[in-house]
């Protein structure tokens, strides 16, 4: 176990709907009386369906008082460094210290590409991100014209300042193994997300961030660990339930900030006012009892905690929890961002069928959410191991990934067959979601139409799409039988394989999105008929 008894912050993740201007202003106000740290807000400047992250987290900070507010996380590729440590630097000063920087090294490259940014592989974006960094803290450092070379980033006599109200910490969001390492060495926070970095997949990342720490001479509590949660995924349960398993997390692994996506005022105040502080006094007893307490502390509250657990996360709540009454429905869907890698369309998603209206009065045992939440983190491991797949195709046809640090990679991975090239994890990562679905078509659909005749629609659309993706499989298998086989002198094999990968990762999350939405309630209702 390993706990750097570091203060533990509590924030959401809010969306700034362009739609609903005025919504994600007003949310924030509510986090803050409800005693939440931390209000952030994603940042993707090329949907236009969303607010501009920046222009967001100044109102934001402007009609709050208390609550630190940050990118969740920049998108790096379309903000120079320059830019935006001045402008971060310049709304810590007008909010009284109160900014930080969530930073992302980009992602969805044609979206990026089509606004004019660059399009860049793995090993040219992890440059880009260790520059990037150097410009920001160099330019939030007292001194004359600055002077940095880079490839992608560089200070060519550049003045300092404004300098912030206080040291902004960069926390930084990724997955990858390199990236991962670039966190420990300079990084001042590691940022995942629930969907992409299961609980049980925290470990091996803290191992690579805490490595890589000690090997730059850094402690690995110079790293605070943050996390992007996903009700229903993680934690799971009711709100009454969340405790204990945010508590354990700190504890087993050292995770101090938790993030909640946010869509209405009793979600933050009972995030606020409820889970925070029965996880802070659970927590506090442990360290008060010895068990918790670790060896090393930051010198520096915002900028550290960590380790690594040997434990994987909890699968439920505690027998104590399950003997409680009825409540609401607490499983939520993920939500589909609405990003895409591909520009071809697998179907047309505004022909989906919905199911029923369900009842608002319906109350709903632990035991009857349990399959609902199984669905949620069945779906939650195939977003986090696609996201894997993606990061090693990129890297492998990049050539930026050597073959042995491929190979320790993919044992840390949950869809490994002790095979270790490129086309055996995509086989078997096909193979896994070939599995899910036909295990949806033979038995859990069947129940489900039985059971409410008035879901057949619904049913049909997601078997027709179970089909389409399928399809999608075929062809990287196709794509990956040609490039290993040397019949890819021209290139087009790989390209093949690249398109494939980014059809089949829209496809996933919008179709995964689209199911949760339509089978959780049905689920907890019905059962599944296992």
């Amino acid at each position: 176990m390993t706990d750097y008894g570091h203060d533990l912050l509590f924030g959401t993740v809010l969306m700034p709907s362009a739609g609903r201007p005025g919504e994600v202003v007003e949310l924030a106000r509510v986090a803050e009386r409800g005693g939440l740290d931390l209000v952030s807000v994603p940042d993707h400047p090329y949907q236009p369906g969303l607010l501009d992250a920046w222009t967001t987290l100044a109102v934001v900070a402007a009609a709050t008082t208390r609550v630190r507010v940050f990118p969740n996380v920049a998108n790096l590729p379309l903000r120079p460094p320059a830019v935006l440590a001045r402008s971060a630097a310049s709304l810590d000063l007008l909010s009284g210290g109160r900014v930080e920087i969530g930073l992302g090294a980009g992602a969805y490259w044609d979206n990026i590409a089509a606004e004019g940014g660059p399009r860049r592989n793995p090993g040219e974006a992890l440059q880009a991100t260790l520059e990037a960094i150097d410009v920001m803290r160099a330019l939030w450092t007292s001194g004359r014209g600055v002077r940095l070379d880079g490839k992608h980033y560089g200070l060519y006599g550049a003045a300092p300042g404004p300098l912030p109200a206080h040291d902004i910490s960069l926390w930084i969001g990724a997955v990858g193994p390199r990236m991962l390492r670039l966190i420990g060495c300079t990084g001042d926070g590691w940022l995942p997300s629930v969907p992409h970095v299961p609980p049980g997949q925290l470990a091996a990342g803290h191992r690579i961030v805490d490595e890589a720490a000690e090997e730059a001479g850094r402690a690995p509590a110079a790293v605070r660990r943050l996390y992007n949660l996903s009700p229903g995924g993680f934690p799971q349960g009711a709100p009454r339930d969340w405790a204990e398993q945010l508590a354990e997390l700190t504890l087993e692994h050292g995770t101090s900030t938790f993030l909640l996506p946010a869509h209405s005022p009793d979600q933050l105040l009972m995030f606020g006012e409820e889970v925070a502080p029965a996880v802070r006094a659970m927590v506090a007893a442990e360290r008060a009892r010895g068990s918790g307490a670790g060896t090393s502390r930051p010198a520096r509250a915002d900028r550290g905690t960590g380790g690594n657990g040997g434990r994987t996360e909890r699968s439920a709540p505690t027998a104590a929890h399950r003997g409680k009454g009825p409540g609401p429905l607490v499983v939520l869907p993920t939500p589909d961002p609405g990003l895409r890698h591909s520009t071809e369309p697998l179907w047309d998603e505004s022909t989906r069928p919905v199911g029923p209206p369900t009842d608002p009065e319906r109350r709903y045992t632990h035991q009857e959410q349990g399959p609902a939440r199984n669905l949620v983190a069945a779906h939650d491991h195939l977003r986090a191991d696609l996201a894997q797949l993606r990061e090693i195709v990129d890297q492998a046809l990049g050539e930026t990934l050597p073959p042995g640090e491929a190979r320790s990679h993919l044992q840390e991975l949950s869809l490994r067959q002790n095979a270790w090239g490129l086309g055996a994890y995509c086989a078997s990562y096909c193979r896994l979601t070939t599995t899910h679905h036909e295990r949806e078509d033979l038995d859990l659909f069947p129940y489900l139409r039985r059971s409410d005749p008035q879901l057949g629609p619904v049913l049909d659309r997601l078997v027709e799409e179970h089909q389409a993706i399928h399809g999608v499989i075929e062809r990287i298998d196709e794509a990956l039988v040609a490039r290993i086989g040397g019949a890819d002198g021209d290139g087009a094999a790989t390209q093949r394989l690249r398109a494939a990968v980014d059809l089949l990762t829209d496809a996933l999350v919008s179709h995964l999105a689209y199911e949760e939405r339509e089978l959780i309630e049905p689920m907890a209702r019905l059962g599944t008929g296992w």
